[in-house]
This record gives structure tokens, C-alpha cells and sequence, in this order.
């Protein structure tokens, strides 16, 4: 992984999860996704960053999506992906692999039953999990892998 100056931009063909950063238990699921990334490829941006207001600038359908989301860059000349929901979530499960794999049978049940579940947990996080006037501060090891950094 080559990381991009200033950690102002992704690398070209690295995932990055764009989350929350308001949100204690989107922040805690960050941390989580840290301690487990085997890879040490998978970029980060919150939603309240310049780098996320790009990504949903190229796509018109995200203007009011405040959820999870993975962007998979353009490959062979192929537009951006860019997952949401339930669909996220499951991204994030099958690049960790390992344990986090039998999660992956979620993909099994309808996305709208799927969204519905997600939604039903993104309604309440601020209530169960919180909510911080402050960004989830990186370690210094993983700070390069967080897009828009200072």
C-alpha cells in the first residue's frame, strides 16, 4: 500500500469505508475494523469530510444517504462503486474474512429486510452508543490510512 500524500486522497485501488464521525458506535466500529485488518489497506474517511463530500459529489443518489459507506475505486475503466446500508457493512465483513466470513450469509436475505435491520440499528445508535463533538483520533501507526487527516 502506497499512501497518498498528505492522506489527502486514496490510493487507486484500495477500499475506503466512509463513516460517521459524530458517532460513538461508528467510531467504535472503526477501532474495530483496525484491530482486525489483516491487510492494512482499507482507508477511512468520516462523512463530515472533504474526501466523502467528493464521493457523494459523483454520485447524486448519496446526497441524503448518512449511513456506511464502501467506495471501491474504478477498475479496468469501470465506474466507482460505492456501497451502502447493509451492503457496506457485509463489504466491510468479507474484506476482514476469518471469523467475520459466516456473516457473509446475510447476503442470503433480501436487501430490503437487510436495510430494514440496518436502518433499525443506525435509528438508535446516538441513544445506545452516543454521540462525541469530537473525531475518533487515529493511532499514529494507522493515522496515514485516515483520507483528509491533518
Amino acid at each position: 500500500m502506497t499512501p497518498a500524500a498528505s492522506g489527502s486522497e486514496a490510493p487507486s485501488s484500495d477500499p475506503v469505508l466512509l463513516y460517521d464521525g459524530a458517532c460513538g458506535f461508528c467510531s467504535r466500529t472503526v477501532q474495530l475494523v483496525l484491530r482486525h485488518d489483516r491487510q492494512g489497506a482499507l482507508r477511512f474517511a468520516p462523512l463530515q469530510s472533504p474526501y466523502a463530500a467528493r464521493v457523494i459529489a459523483r454520485h447524486a443518489e448519496l446526497t441524503d444517504v448518512d449511513s456506511l459507506m464502501w467506495v471501491e475505486a474504478a477498475v479496468g475503466g469501470g465506474p466507482e462503486r460505492v456501497l451502502v446500508r447493509s451492503a457496506a457493512a457485509l463489504s466491510v465483513a468479507a474484506y476482514l474474512g476469518g471469523w467475520w466470513r459466516p456473516l457473509l450469509a446475510a447476503w442470503l436475505v433480501p436487501l430490503p429486510l437487510r436495510d430494514a435491520v440496518y436502518d433499525l440499528v443506525a435509528r438508535h445508535r446516538h441513544r445506545l452508543f452516543g454521540t462525541s463533538d469530537r473525531c475518533f483520533v487515529p493511532p499514529p501507526e494507522a493515522r496515514a490510512r485516515f483520507l483528509d487527516a491533518e
